[in-house]
């Protein structure tokens, strides 16, 4: 059925290359200004989103700070702290203390007449209660925002949200995930900002014809953008005169690319099916070295492929196709077979020796892995915190699959690890959420140590995120030495690279190993 499809796929692809060329640069020139108008607006959501998140965590360490008072409520000295934070926390108008559903005092004094205080709306991540309809008398009326925290709570003013500079005729809203809207700028439509809050979290809300619009979601709150469809007009001029001019050379072109393709899709995805048959999978190994001592305290299992031919495909070539092909699982179970084969006996020999296995999406979110693992260690005496498992941000995207995957994984005793942190579409949100054992800086972060390079201030700061949660930190691709000397400055404890040495097959590996293992002590 996929070559079926992937054959089918290509002849119409082909026929419309050749039959309507011209239509098809003036669908790519929609395409690519209604993508590029989006992707504007979604550049302003984020700012919007960083504004709103920066006054949430204002007002949230504002009523840390009260909460951290060792104070009598609603003294004097009590109402003068209040006074204090307020006058010095710029997100935040008022503060007051609550006590059995009541106020007591805010940071204008005591509180003479009985106000009620009802529970919050909403929840946030951070502990926080967020009530988004307030109007409370101090403020005459207008709806306000309210943080709580225990016993104290803040008044926000909604402009707060939607504090931006954008064009006129672009309508924003933000708003507590899909529920309640903080505050919004330039009146856009209740009914259509509604609509496509309830599209959550696939963002794919129904805009009307006339507009179009952008969602970005982080971290419980939604930030909508929406513009006229007219402001397309000039973008889709300027892509239009780009690739007119091309539609007559696509047609000439566009039929042997996909022959070609089409050739190269079906003739690897074959192979690959035959190779997983045959089991032609071996592993090299990437030593893991101590950066405090030099000494190799493990390795990261790296897959390869050599057709029996002699010739070798690379593992960016193979793996994407195996992973749409839904050949990556069985792979995966070959993977473990060779680093059991392999690595069995320096592994019981040694119980600080450990191998890094990587893993799939696939086998994140659902688990798999773990039963198979748990059946190939079965009578070996390798110890499951010895297999380390990998895993790209690309498979913690499912966080709640993939926080269960983790936790069953550690139960057991393997150690996790979050590979090429920062390339993928996670942040810290991804080392927050997830109870992950290590940290692997990725090559293209490690390159840039003593340059210039735009990213070159990005390494010092996954360091210390990864410090401050007590995570282990492997950085790859070490080549030269001073990148050596600038991490162990930092206290990073592994790295692997070249400058140590290459991915290994595996009795290499052993020989590099042995006279560098960590001694027992004395």
């Amino acid at each position: 059925m996929r070559r079926k499809r992937i054959i089918v796929t290509s002849v119409l692809v082909a026929v419309i290359g050749v039959a309507a060329p011209l239509s098809l640069a003036f669908y790519l020139s929609s395409v690519r200004a209604e993508q590029g108008e989006q992707e504007r607006l979604r550049l302003l959501a984020g700012y919007a989103l960083e504004r709103a998140h920066r006054s949430i965590a204002s007002a949230s360490a504002a009523l840390r700070s009260a909460d951290a008072l060792q104070l009598a409520p609603c003294s004097e000295a009590h109402i003068q702290q209040l006074r204090r934070i307020t006058i010095t926390t710029r997100s935040i108008d008022d503060i007051g203390y609550v006590e059995n559903g009541l106020l007591k005092c805010t940071s204008t004094g005591i509180e003479e007449t009985h106000i009620a205080v009802t529970p919050a709306d909403f929840t946030l991540g951070n502990g926080m209660g967020l009530d988004f309809n307030l109007r409370p008398v101090v403020s005459g009326g207008k709806r306000m925002v309210g943080l709580t925290y225990r016993a104290h709570k803040v008044l926000i003013d909604p402009v707060r949200f939607s504090d931006v500079i954008v064009d006129n005729d672009i309508q924003m809203a933000m708003a507590i995930g899909k529920r309640g809207v903080l505050d919004t700028l330039h009146h856009p439509d209740p009914e259509q900002v509604q609509a496509l809050l309830a599209g959550l979290p696939a963002a794919h809300g129904a805009a009307p014809d006339d507009s179009i619009h952008a969602m970005l979601y982080r971290d419980g709150l939604t930030a909508v953008m929406i513009e006229p469809r007219s402001k397309l007009n000039a973008r889709l001029r300027r892509e239009q005169l780009l690739l007119l001019p091309m539609g007559l050379l696509m047609a000439a072109f566009i039929v042997g690319i996909v022959v070609w393709l089409s050739r190269r899709r079906l003739s690897l995805m074959g192979e690959l099916r035959i190779a997983v048959e045959r089991r032609e999978f071996f592993v090299h190994y990437q030593p893991i070295i101590a950066l405090d001592t030099g000494a190799c305290v493990g390795a990261e299992a790296l897959i390869r492929w050599r057709r029996p031919d002699g010739s070798m495909i690379r593992p960016d070539l193979f793996i994407p196709v195996a992973e749409e092909g839904e050949l990556i699982l069985p792979i995966t179970d070959q993977v473990i077979d060779c680093v059991i084969t392999d690595m069995r006996a320096a592994l019981v020999a040694d119980r600080q020796l450990h191998i890094a296995i990587n893993l799939c999406a696939s086998d994140i979110e659902t688990g798999r892995v773990l039963d198979v693992l748990e059946r190939a260690l079965d009578g070996t005496h390798i110890e499951a915190q010895q297999i380390w498992l990998e895993a790209t941000e690309r498979g913690f995207i499912n966080v709640e699959a993939a926080r269960a995957t983790i936790e069953k994984a550690r139960a057991r005793g393997h150690a996790v690890a979050i590979d090429d942190f920062g390339t993928g579409y996670s942040s810290l949100s991804s080392l927050q959420n997830l109870p992950l054992d290590a940290l692997k800086i990725d090559k293209s972060f490690v390159d840039t140590i003593g340059t210039d390079a735009a990213t070159s201030s990005v390494t010092p700061h996954i360091i210390a995120m990864a410090r401050s949660l007590n995570m282990l930190i492997v950085a790859e691709g070490i080549e030269t030495q001073q990148q050596a000397d600038y991490l162990l400055e930092r206290k990073v404890e592994f790295g692997q690279g070249w400058l140590y040495a290459k991915a290994l097959p595996a009795d290499e590996f052993l020989a590099f190993y042995q006279p560098r293992r960590v001694r027992p002590a004395a």
